[in-house]
């Protein structure tokens, strides 16, 4: 059974930083893996993506430039560098991976969704 643990989330100010990470637990191959968020009140949307050697990564548009997916196939961990933080950033984030990366770019992956981690940026 596949398990995503989502953590490093928390309290920042504007402008500030923080590195999300993912555990995968139960995957039998590095899929692509992606990030997503949801803000109260809006649905959830893609922010991230990464492929399976990690060599090429699709971001949102809202946060190009600013976040920074990576990967560590060797501990089954996908992690998202968060800088230049803004108000606007504040959701439950959330990874899950698909078998085809343009899936994982669609907002459409295939797993269960773990509980997530909240980030909260104050103005």
């Amino acid at each position: 059974q596949v398990q995503l643990v989502e953590s490093g989330g928390g309290l920042v100010q504007a402008g500030g930083s923080l590195r999300l990470s993912c555990a995968a637990s139960g995957l039998t191959y590095s899929y692509p893996m992606g990030w997503f968020r949801q803000a109260p009140g809006k649905e959830r949307e893609f922010v991230a993506a990464i492929s399976r050697s990690g060599s090429s990564a699709r971001y949102a548009d809202s946060v190009e430039g600013r976040f920074t997916i990576s990967r560590d196939n060797a501990k089954n961990a996908v992690f998202l560098q968060m800088s230049s933080l803004r108000p606007e950033d504040t959701a439950v984030y959330y990874c899950n991976y698909h078998v085809e990366f343009s899936m994982v770019v669609a907002g459409r992956p295939f797993g269960s969704w773990g509980q997530g981690t909240q980030v909260t940026v104050s103005s």
